[in-house]
């Protein structure tokens, strides 16, 4: 029992800690490679300042949500979406990780739709996300993300009668779980 309960902790640690330190790494490897190859040039190593790889990578991001934001940028953006997706190896991964985002839905996507789910613990209500409809008697399997983790919750067997659809697409519901619904959004309570 004690030891169910350490890898059960353990485990969640891991699931929360996972990201930030991926992001901390990923950031250091790009400054380091940035600065050894500034550095290489000579007529750049002048123009070198610490931090100069960080600055690159922000601005490189910006440059790329200022171009899909763009009406050439969202087509060519299309263009890059269907080729990353037709590649042999490649493409079932790149569908899995726009599914995990919460960029697929429907009926071959890992969440199908976004649903209110009526809690039994309080007068309330929490974000779902149904992963498939089960059985001929109206149920789904429903899961519900913790916030502002949302690689963390619980799958619950839901009647139809307790749930209730909600008006926005899953990546929408992803990004306000992790927001702690502070967004401009709208989210529907209708």
């Amino acid at each position: 029992m004690i030891l169910r309960h350490i890898t059960r902790v353990m485990l969640a640690g891991i699931v929360v800690i996972l990201p930030v330190f991926g992001s901390i790494l990923a950031f250091v490897w790009i400054e380091a490679s940035l600065a050894s190859a500034w550095k290489s040039v000579p007529s750049l190593a002048n123009w070198y300042f610490p931090g100069i790889g960080i600055v690159a990578l922000l601005l490189a991001i910006y440059v790329v949500g200022l171009g899909v934001t763009t009406f050439v940028g969202r087509w060519l953006f299309r263009k890059v979406d269907v080729l990353l997706d037709s590649l042999p190896l490649l493409g079932p991964l790149y569908r899995s990780l726009k599914q995990i985002l919460g960029y697929g839905e429907g009926r071959d996507a890992l969440f199908e739709r976004v649903v209110w789910v009526r809690s039994r613990e309080h007068e309330a209500e929490e974000l779902g996300l149904v992963t498939r409809d089960v059985g001929p008697d109206a149920r789904a399997l429903v899961f519900v993300p913790g916030s502002p983790n949302p690689t963390t919750g619980r799958l619950l067997l839901a009647s139809a009668t307790s749930l209730r659809p909600a008006d926005m697409s899953v990546h929408d519901a992803l990004k306000t779980l992790v927001a702690l619904g502070k967004l401009d959004s709208d989210v529907s309570t209708s």
